[in-house]
């Protein structure tokens, strides 16, 4: 801070003073005092207020270098907040509560981009690892009998992974992404079933389609959902029967499979989380599940997984905007 600087912040301060110094001169003279005395404690009263403003402006001078100091040497300048030096005066105590909690605020903003850098790099990890298995598989099948069936079945897999982590990057501009229009529940569900169709067969699942509504709601999204819960069924429990009802505003996907066990059932939309069954088979990247409830949050759409184990999965979408036919 320059001295100029430093006596401009004054000048309200100052005017003051010189004015209480002139009333206080007046009245001296109108009582009769005389004027050497008075000249003499006015020039007493500017050496006291000049030594007031050189030894605060030498005190806030040291406190600004000081200050400036912690923040050249500070890694991270969004911690200033947390080691600032105690406050002196009432104004700089509102000024330190409120840059606490900046800094705070900023603090947990930059661990949770942490968290989600790492978490994002570990999937990615995981990812690269899921994928070779397709194209492992692809590699293999063109080296021997090329099968079309086997071969389109694992070009499925790939294109489901694909899609999963093109999901997964935009779930931060999900709202940007969005398109809500209005559609028949059974149209979407129709699709999200056929293009799963080689897993399907190739897993010996049948799916029995029933019901309709109309809806408003981003049918890209919903379909995803609807193709991550069919890839999920045959993954972990091939051969079963897939029912999907939609109707009052609700689509219901059932399974006759494995099921999942009581402990497990509120851990399954956790990030990067697999399960009994997911090591048991290896692979897996645990986010199907995690990225379908994502987006549910972000349509306002609702979930409900029950399950028991050896007898049903049934997980359930809940709509809002709909219209009965």
């Amino acid at each position: 801070m320059k001295l100029s600087e430093y006596f401009a912040d004054k000048g309200i301060t100052l005017c003051f003073i010189g004015l209480g110094g002139l009333l206080f001169a007046a009245a001296a003279g109108f009582a009769g005092v005389a004027g050497q005395l008075i000249l003499f404690f006015a020039l007493l009263y500017i050496c006291i207020v000049l030594t007031w403003l050189l030894l605060s402006f030498f005190i806030i001078q040291r406190r600004i270098h000081r200050l400036d100091r912690v923040f050249q040497e500070l890694p991270d300048k969004y911690l200033l907040g947390e080691i600032l030096p105690a406050p002196k005066s009432s104004v700089e105590r509102q000024y330190y509560r409120i840059l606490k909690e900046v800094s705070r605020s900023a603090v947990a903003t930059a661990e949770m981009a942490v968290r989600d850098k790492e978490a994002y790099c570990d999937y990615v990890e995981s990812w690269i690892h899921e994928i070779k298995t397709p194209l492992t598989a692809c590699s293999l099948i063109l080296a021997n009998d090329g099968d079309y069936k086997k071969l389109k079945t694992e070009l499925k897999r790939a294109d489901n992974l694909t899609e999963s982590i093109l999901y997964y990057a935009r779930l931060r501009t999900a709202e940007k992404d969005t398109q809500i229009r209005k559609a028949h529940a059974a149209d979407i569900i129709s699709t999200a079933v056929k293009s799963q169709m080689e897993l399907m067969i190739a897993a010996r699942i049948c799916v029995e389609i029933q019901g309709d509504f109309l809806l408003y709601t981003d049918c890209q999204a919903v379909g995803f959902m609807i193709k991550q819960l069919l890839i999920n069924a045959a993954k972990y429990c091939p051969g079963c029967a897939i029912q999907i009802t939609a109707e009052d505003g609700h689509i219901i996907v059932e399974d006759n499979g494995v099921g999942i066990p009581d402990y497990e059932l509120h851990r399954v939309t956790e990030r990067g989380f697999t399960g009994a069954a997911g090591r048991k088979l290896g692979g897996g990247t645990g986010m199907g599940l995690y990225i379908v409830r994502e987006l549910c949050e972000r349509l306002d759409v609702g979930l409900r997984i029950d399950s028991k184990v050896g007898a049903y999965t049934r997980i359930t979408l809940s709509f809002g905007n709909i219209t009965k036919l």
